[in-house]
């Protein structure tokens, strides 16, 4: 099994820095409603608890990743 590098810290509340070995991300929103994502390596994710087993999210990627 490969070792992996994951840390994410609360910076406020509904905020929060995601670090992994290769780059790094920034969350905003709560359970509640969406929550948005931009990372480092220019990926926009925004996703949704939705109920149930069911969820949804869309990703954008600005640098074609």
């Amino acid at each position: 099994m490969p070792l992996t590098f994951r840390k994410s810290l609360r910076i406020l509340p509904g905020v929060r820095l995601n670090i992994n070995k290769h780059s790094w991300s920034l969350t905003t929103g709560g359970k509640n409603g969406p929550r948005h994502t931009r990372s480092s390596s220019g990926r926009h994710t925004t996703s949704m608890d939705l109920p149930g087993p069911f969820g949804w999210r869309r990703t954008r990627s600005t640098r074609g990743h």
